[in-house]
């Protein structure tokens, strides 16, 4: 079988390329902006030559390609920020974020791999960017400039919960194959659906450590310490997130699937009972019943998009309210992006900058059965 030499641009952290040592895909070079995540990358993947910098300054740019040159590299992942066309961004017009797929073809086109994975938000379709003082849209650019030398995909919308991954997470992704290969690469067979009950369900519940302090804590968990030492069992990394009482009370009062802006007295409020409008998305627990929905770069923050635990109904006082009023944790996390559960998290990395890398990755098995479709044409 032909082996894979790649390259990765807006390398992030290596999210997307967490399998690919396992199934003969050999990274030799990869590209990062910050220079805190090229650390975290490199720690990861040590065989790896990251360059760190900026893939606009040509400097840089030249870097990259005469490594993939020499490394032989004949196929490149290229993942570029989102938050430009994001629908949990800002979306402004012209976002120089969008502007980076610009430079990822001029690599591409200089490196000639035989296949290429471009991935990015299904808004990438509608999104246009600035070419020689022109507008333009970014799927008619590629093609634009790809068009002649390589073969696309016949669709591209694809959804990571039809791969084996417990999120939702749609995404649009080229797979393009130069013309003079002999291969044709598509989305493979879909699977079955993944929910959250199947995915966390087992895990040990947690209570959240209170802001106002750990006497606070425990006055209003009895149990905390005891489903803490029971959650360490499992990992590290599945232990208490921290959150303000207000917030953790609200979710304590809403129910699995539901947000907490619709509850009659428990609601997100200001001082003075002022009702904070929010998206229906935010203060939202997940549902067990379902895949997770897509997890955001803030997905440590209850208020963010539908991050909050699903919890598990108890009764109290003739009242019925829910465990667990907090956010994933990330052992939840790695399971969700369907990452490598012993997945080598440096040390040093703290908990806010692993969420935000983890939220803004492609999950790591649906990069995986898309890689494998192809090596099997091969």
């Amino acid at each position: 079988m032909e082996k894979l030499r790649g390259l990765s641009l807006f390398a992030n952290v290596g999210i997307a390329e967490a399998y690919f040592s396992e199934i003969g895909i050999d990274m030799r070079v990869a590209n990062e902006l910050i220079e805190k995540r090229a650390r975290f990358y490199k720690e990861i993947y040590h065989e790896t030559d990251m360059v760190c910098g900026d893939i606009t300054n040509e400097l840089v740019r030249d870097e990259v390609v005469n490594k993939a040159i020499k490394e032989h590299v004949n196929f490149v992942i290229a993942t570029p920020p989102c938050q430009g066309m994001s629908v949990a961004g800002s979306r402004y017009n012209f976002d120089e974020r969008n502007q980076l797929i610009y430079y990822a073809i001029d690599v591409i086109k200089r490196v000639n791999p035989e296949y290429v994975l471009l991935e990015n938000v299904p808004r990438q379709l509608k999104t246009k960017i600035i070419v020689d003082g022109n507008e333009i849209g970014i799927p008619e650019y590629i093609n634009n400039e790809l068009g002649d030398f390589y073969n696309f995909n016949s669709e591209t919308l694809i959804k990571a919960k039809d791969y084996g991954v417990p999120q939702l997470r749609q995404r649009n992704i080229f797979l393009l194959v130069r013309k003079d290969k002999s291969v044709a690469w598509d989305f493979p067979e879909k699977k079955e659906e993944i929910t959250l009950e199947e995915a966390i369900g087992d895990l040990p519940p947690l209570d959240p450590t209170l802001r106002e302090g750990i006497e606070f804590t425990h006055s209003k968990f009895p149990d905390y310490e005891k489903k803490k030492e029971a959650g360490l069992k499992v990992s590290k990394w599945h232990r208490p997130m921290v959150h303000s009482w207000k917030q953790v009370e609200w979710m304590i009062h809403t129910a699995t699937g539901t947000s907490a802006i619709f509850n009659d007295v428990y609601y997100p409020q200001k001082e003075g009972g002022i009702h904070i409008k929010a998206h229906h998305n935010h203060y939202r627990r997940l549902s067990w019943d379902k895949p997770s929905r897509t997890i955001t770069q803030n997905n440590g923050v209850m208020s963010s998009l539908c991050c909050v635990h699903p919890g598990r109904p108890y009764e109290c006082e003739n009242e019925i309210l829910y465990s667990d009023p907090r956010v994933l944790t990330i052992y939840e996390l790695l399971i969700v992006m369907s990452l490598p559960l012993n997945w080598n998290i440096p040390e040093w990395a703290e908990e806010s900058f692993i969420r935000r890398v983890i939220g803004e990755g492609i999950p790591s098995k649906l990069v995986k059965v898309l890689m494998l479709e192809l090596l099997k044409q091969i």
